[in-house]
């Protein structure tokens, strides 16, 4: 298909690889030309196409097409927490993948939201509601007056931080 010629119509631009127009913000909610996107099956669509490439730039990949996107904050939603058989801490993600929590990396943001690193530390996620809580139930006081994360007989240490200070400072 050749690609669009001449001026586009009135209040309309045309869209490339490189600009898009598509955005996710730091509440995670999609827009298209600062519109916001409000489909629930073209929202889960952009979730799960949602890539890192090798430059560090956001892709939204569907088949064969793609395009960037700008990505404001986090790029991902951590919708459940699970402990697996072997006790060890796992997340969902909004992507539709499963991965370990790296527990180095939480943090509590200023406005309350824990967030993680995942993709190998490559990308940040906002936990939802719901998984906030399903990990605020994992976690208790530590002998040492701080936070352990209880995952079966296992306890893992948790040093939460708010805008870069540690919870342990």
């Amino acid at each position: 298909m050749e690609p669009p010629s001449g001026q586009p119509p009135a209040g309309k631009r045309w869209h490339t690889r490189e600009d898009s127009g598509i955005r996710l913000d730091a509440s995670l909610r999609w827009w298209h030309d600062d519109e916001p996107v409000e489909h629930p099956k073209i929202i889960e669509l952009f979730n799960i196409s949602l890539v890192l490439d090798d430059a560090g730039r956001y892709q939204l990949r569907i088949g064969s097409d793609w395009c960037y996107v700008q990505v404001a904050d986090a790029a991902f939603e951590v919708r459940t927490v699970d402990v697996t058989p072997d006790e060890r801490v796992s997340i969902r993600l909004s992507d539709r993948t499963a991965e370990a929590l790296e527990l180095p990396s939480l943090c509590l943001e200023g406005d309350g939201v824990l967030t993680c690193r995942v993709k190998q530390g490559r990308s940040k996620a906002r936990f939802s509601r719901d998984a906030q809580y399903q990990l605020g139930q994992l976690l208790e006081p530590a002998p040492d007056g701080g936070l352990q994360l209880c995952a079966g007989s296992r306890r893992y240490p948790v040093a939460l931080s708010l805008d870069g200070l540690s919870a342990s400072d």
